[in-house]
């Protein structure tokens, strides 16, 4: 049986993720301590105890989504050794996630991109304000055409029945008019520092550019897929699209069809909370979702 492995990006922290795994594995808690020592400063204790605030910032969230994904996976391999996989993919920062799981990268240098993406990205949040709206129930194809006249942009194509948009505070606020003139149920605007995956990350991409010319990337082990093509990825184009990635749309909806139609029977969300396997579900009913994040998961 085809089985792909996809890993969670920003919003699917929560405090505590992680923790049953390092109290009951040496190995998982090696992987805390390790990011620990790394950093200067102790991300288990945020991901572990919080504040939920604390862990909400997105250096925070990004590295313990990592760090705490990482863990999930190390979990799966000791409880079910010998489990096989065909293919990876993460959401925006799932991907890195997706990218060390291949081998394409190491832990250490993981943590360091995440702790650079996202002093990056908040950097960019500052120079350039913005703000990002997810709109429920209306058609991904309409939804271009809206941020086009709004002059925002899609940050996330998440499922059939969510996009997500993203831009200057003005293009969002128009853009939200405009979503429920065209019959959406719901537009919601996201609790985020910035316009994510949109051109007003382009000095975090830039930033990032620079960053990676000195990270040895190396040749994924398994196909892993682009969110910005939604193809796996060639090991040359890497950097490029891993830069792309900040300023570029989610195509997380053509990911989830190409695993599919590529024959992958089961799909398997390994980190924290069950985001993905949800979106997934809304795409393709039929697919068969497991989530692997706690302890609980293998019993």
């Amino acid at each position: 049986m085809k089985r792909a492995i996809v890993f969670p990006g920003q919003g699917s922290q929560v405090v505590g993720m992680g923790r049953d795994l390092a109290e009951a594995i040496p190995e998982c808690k090696a992987l805390f301590d390790q990011a620990n020592e790394i950093l200067g400063y102790d991300l288990a204790a945020i991901c572990f105890e919080g504040p939920q605030e604390e862990l909400n910032k997105s250096n925070h969230a990004q590295l313990g989504i990592f760090v705490a994904s990482a863990a999930a996976f190390k979990a799966l391999e000791l409880k079910q050794p010998g489990l096989e996989f065909d293919v990876l993919a993460g959401h925006s920062l799932g991907e890195w996630t997706a990218l060390y799981v291949s081998g394409a990268i190491s832990f250490e240098d993981t943590i360091k991109v995440l702790k650079a993406r996202g002093e990056f990205m908040q950097a960019a949040c500052e120079e350039n304000p913005g703000a990002m709206l997810a709109v429920m129930n209306l058609d991904g194809d309409k939804l271009v055409e809206i941020a086009a006249e709004a002059g925002c942009h899609v940050a996330n194509f998440n499922s059939l029945s969510q996009t997500v948009l993203s831009g200057t505070v003005e293009s969002i606020e128009k853009a939200e008019g405009l979503c429920k003139d065209a019959g959406a149920k719901r537009a919601v605007r996201l609790p985020v520092a910035g316009a994510f995956h949109s051109p007003l990350m382009q000095p975090a991409a830039d930033k990032m550019n620079e960053f990676l010319s000195g990270v040895e990337l190396g040749i994924p082990a398994k196909p892993v897929l682009s969110n910005v093509t939604a193809e796996v990825h060639v090991s040359a184009d890497i950097q490029e699209n891993m830069v792309k990635q900040i300023t570029s749309s989610v195509q997380w909806v053509a990911s989830v069809q190409k695993l599919i139609a590529d024959g992958v029977k089961e799909i398997v969300e390994v980190g924290p909370g069950k985001v993905l396997a949800g979106l997934i579900k809304r795409i393709d009913k039929g697919a068969a979702v497991r989530n692997i994040g706690a302890l609980t998961n293998f019993e």
